[in-house]
């Protein structure tokens, strides 16, 4: 038997697993749009896309979890083209949506960057990085192109592998999903042989090559499919309702 929660007491429970009053963040974290007071049902995927509140509705889902939401800060506040249908249609299914977006990065067991571990098998031992974001761990690969190699047959993707040093063994690795580039320099302070991120700017290629410290953008979307499956599917398993992860692709 499936359960029934209300909405305001599924929002409570993802607020004190995810504790989003500790960050800083681009966009509102919790409940972006509301929609019927009793869920049963939950869909979770790493963006609130058409595609992704379309499966869901084909789903009966009653509320969506996402790691990428759909306000952002600094963005046009106006609901037309896209924005206007993506709201159209959870407004028309009366389906909530759920966003956290640093918050879910960051969580020590369940976030987009402890899961990227885990599947990676590396356990992170420190953070590193604005708001302590980043993670590094002790790590067994005799070069980059090792690394690489395992990276890409984790995540089932190519990715994009730079370092001025091909033969230098990884033994501390750091990593930070998503559009992290811009803490590479901070892996490099953490003691870090390798970083992993979901993208790489011009700058990152040069210092790669420079100090030897190895570069790997595996994709925005390969490194965050995990978190908000693990969270979603915790939360609903505690509170006895249904859930399931849609994955919506997505080369990016």
């Amino acid at each position: 038997m499936v359960g029934m929660i209300q909405r305001q007491d599924l929002l409570a429970h993802f607020d004190a697993l995810l504790q989003p009053e500790r960050f800083k963040d681009y966009g509102p974290n919790g409940l972006q749009v509301e929609g019927k007071a009793e869920i049963r049902h939950i869909v979770s995927g790493v963006t609130a896309s058409r595609a992704l509140i379309e499966a869901a509705i084909a789903d009966k889902a009653d509320a969506i979890f996402v790691h990428h939401g759909l306000f952002w800060r600094g963005m046009d506040g106006r609901i037309t083209g896209w924005m206007k249908e993506r709201i159209r249609l959870l407004l028309t299914h009366d389906i909530s949506l759920f966003a956290y977006h640093l918050p879910l990065d960051a969580h020590p067991e369940l976030g987009n960057n402890a899961q990227l571990g885990q599947k990676l098998g590396v356990q992170w031992d420190a953070t590193f990085g604005e708001q302590a974001l980043g993670m590094v761990g002790e790590a067994d690969f005799a070069n980059p192109v090792a690394l690489s190699a395992h990276v890409q047959a984790v995540l089932g993707r190519a990715v994009t592998c730079v370092s001025g040093a091909s033969e230098r063994a990884i033994r501390r690795l750091a990593w930070c999903t998503g559009g992290a580039q811009g803490f590479y320099e901070s892996a490099l302070a953490a003691g870090a042989d390798a970083f992993i991120t979901g993208e790489i700017s011009e700058p990152q290629a040069h210092l790669a090559r420079e100090t030897g410290t190895t570069f790997i953008a595996a994709g925005h979307h390969a490194t965050e499919r995990y978190g908000a499956a693990a969270v979603a599917a915790q939360v609903a398993q505690q509170l006895g309702l249904s859930h399931r992860f849609i994955e919506i692709d997505n080369p990016a």
